[in-house]
């Protein structure tokens, strides 16, 4: 039998249904139209502290971010989860840990089925852009998903005349071409030139300030003159045996001894990874502090190029910049270069937000902040709902003044690498105001410190009765975050090393 319709029932219905599907349609595209240009400039190895009005390095100039900070919003509490280029970079696009992401170091193949939050935001009609270093695992420079221009570089890429992959096509530049500039050169020509009314995310990712450092032409050697900054907690060399050096009153040969420093560490200070063979002994202290600190000004000029051109196009009040590092960088704390550890300068990052139509300026938010948080936040930026697997949360409430119940710690992660050796696996936690480091696979001593007595971490506090249980808590803590997110085992990676004389290239396979 078939059912009778009721044509003034069906005639209601299209009446209501009709002007709710314009309305829903036009709300639709009103949306659009106030979805806010999203630009994320990620440099490479900048230290959170080394921005000309932090006053840690007091000749240190950065006009650009210095008005970041003082116009936008500043996180002067932002770590990454593994201070590492790849797993890094990884959680930023996917806003997962990188046990979960599996991108556990800067050789090993990426996983199939990682989805980068440019995916989402392609969906919701932006147009996407990425600009610079990819470094994502074993990847190359060909174009990734989530992205409708795109230029890289292989690896690590060339501060002078390097070559581009642009959509997939190679082209080698010459000239001292300066890879800071070319890629703001091109992101701008991008902006300035695309087609249609869509909203936009430029995601623009230098190779600087990695080493080895290289400044552009006009910016050589005009700190040469400048006199370095020792930390208090700078290593013993051979020119030096008894450990005292400019800046550093400590005697560090009774610092290592009496408080119980791990013996990987005092052994890492003799490696390339440490001030006393840094490089193999390519660079000494004072010019490597000195070419980054001129690297550096790039960047700076950089975000100021791309400010001054949406102030030209009128995009300023449309517009959200947001200004990161990938990992943080060690200058002679512990007696150590590079990053990988869990210490203060190796895990935190800069991070300003700069939009002063969407935020109030001048403003410092302390709430811990990581990497994972990146990838949340571009998307409740662009309105977009925040997928559950992400570990990330959005700190966009925090910019709009929001009283939010907000994360009191945050954890990291390290595994050991094949060809860096010297670091270990470890977990860590901070707090506020204490950090725990427990490591993995070696025979040696844990570290607890109390960030408000002890800054500069040099006193290990590992063994102090009256710390026990709050060691206690922050040991189970750890077990407990990897436990609720899959942490639990130690990621493998298919990696083939030859021994060193072998006549077989030694290198991933």
């Amino acid at each position: 039998m078939k059912t009778k319709i009721n044509k003034n029932y069906l005639g209601k219905k299209i009446f209501l249904v009709v002007p709710l599907f314009f309305f829903f349609h036009l709300s639709g595209i009103l949306y659009a139209q106030n979805q806010p240009n999203i630009i994320f400039i990620l440099s490479d190895d900048h230290r959170y502290d080394f921005m000309g009005f932090t006053g840690k390095v007091p000749w240190l100039e950065t006009p650009t971010i210095d008005r970041l900070a003082k116009e936008g919003v500043y996180f002067p509490n932002t770590f990454v989860t593994t201070s590492l280029c790849s797993p890094s970079r990884a959680s930023i696009l996917t806003g997962l840990y990188s046990h979960s992401h599996q991108i556990v170091d800067n050789n090993a193949p990426m996983p199939r089925g990682l989805v980068f939050f440019p995916e989402y935001l392609q969906k919701a009609g932006y147009e996407t852009a990425f600009f610079g270093k990819w470094h994502m695992g074993d990847q190359g420079d060909d174009p990734q998903p989530g992205f409708d221009h795109w230029e890289s570089f292989e690896g690590q890429g060339d501060y002078y005349n390097p070559t581009l992959n642009i959509n997939g096509k190679r082209i080698s530049y010459t000239d001292s071409s300066y890879i800071s500039d070319l890629l703001t050169k091109h992101a701008i020509e991008w902006m300035n030139t695309r087609k249609g009314e869509k909203p936009f995310f430029v995601y623009l990712s230098h190779k600087a300030v990695h080493a080895m450092f290289k400044p552009s032409i006009r910016h050589a050697f005009i700190y040469e003159e400048k006199e370095i900054v020792y930390p208090p907690s700078y290593s013993v060399s051979a020119e030096n045996p008894k450990g005292k050096h400019p800046g550093s009153p400590y005697l560090t040969d009774e610092y290592y001894g009496g408080n119980r420093l791990p013996d990987w560490v005092r052994n890492q200070r003799e490696s390339w990874h440490g001030v006393d063979f840094m490089y193999h002994g390519q660079m000494d202290f004072e010019t490597f502090f000195r070419r980054y600190c001129e690297t550096l000004m790039g960047i700076d000029e950089s975000i100021g190029n791309v400010i001054s051109f949406l102030e030209e196009k009128n995009l300023k009040e449309s517009t959200i910049l947001i200004y990161m590092g990938d990992n943080g960088f060690s200058f002679g704390e512990h007696g150590l270069i590079d990053k990988r550890h869990f210490y203060e300068e190796s895990a935190k990052v800069p991070l300003l937000v700069w939009s002063p139509w969407y935020f109030s300026g001048n403003r410092q938010i302390r709430k811990m902040i990581q990497n994972i948080d990146i990838a949340p936040t571009i998307l409740d930026m662009a309105g977009i709902s925040v997928p559950e697997y992400m570990h990330g949360l959005s700190f966009k409430p925090l910019l709009e003044n929001q009283d939010v119940d907000w994360r009191n710690k945050i954890y990291y992660e390290y595994y050991w690498e094949y060809d860096f050796p010297h670091t270990p696996t470890m977990h860590g936690v901070r707090t506020d105001r204490y950090k725990y480091i427990r490591y993995h696979g070696i025979w040696d001593t844990n570290e607890f410190y109390d960030l408000e007595e002890d800054p500069h971490e040099m006193n290990n506090l590992i063994a102090s009765p009256e710390h026990q249980e709050i060691i206690e808590q922050l040991a189970t803590d750890i077990y407990d975050w990897l436990e609720s997110t899959g942490g639990m085992q130690i990621p493998l990676k298919r990696t083939i090393k030859y021994r060193w004389g072998d006549h077989r290239n030694d290198s991933v396979y």
